[in-house]
């Protein structure tokens, strides 16, 4: 006799919990078709968050783990205006500056703020 799969078995993820870091409070439970990671943006009821951090909750049943729940932590932001592709991945500002961070969450040291194409730091990598 077969046993029946669960959701996770079948590629379904559970609903992930949302919350915001500061103040600390749930946003909500949203079932998402995609895995977002730290640096990735999430729309919510006409709001624009970044994702800081992912935590996943497993429970043990019939002697395996399981993912029970997904839980999100992020704080508002803006979309930023400039990106640059680099080996794959989207990284704020300008990535052929030698001062760019090369990361989703923070543009550089000098100008975190932006935007590259007026900062008098510029230098090209």
């Amino acid at each position: 006799m077969e046993r029946d799969k669960t959701s996770t078995e079948k590629g379904i993820q559970p609903a992930t919990e949302v919350f915001l870091t500061h103040p600390r409070q749930s946003l909500g439970s949203v079932q998402l078709d995609w895995t977002p990671q730290p640096g990735n943006y999430v729309d919510l009821e006409g709001q624009t968050y970044t994702v800081l951090e992912r935590h996943h909750r497993y429970q043990l049943k019939a002697g395996r783990y399981r993912l029970h729940k997904i839980a999100i932590y992020v704080q508002p932001a803006q979309r930023p205006s400039e990106r640059s592709l680099v080996q794959g991945r989207w990284v704020l500002g300008n990535a052929n500056c030698c001062f760019n961070a090369h990361s989703e969450l923070i543009r550089c040291a000098v100008n975190p703020e932006g935007p590259c194409d007026r900062c008098r730091f510029f230098e090209p990598a």
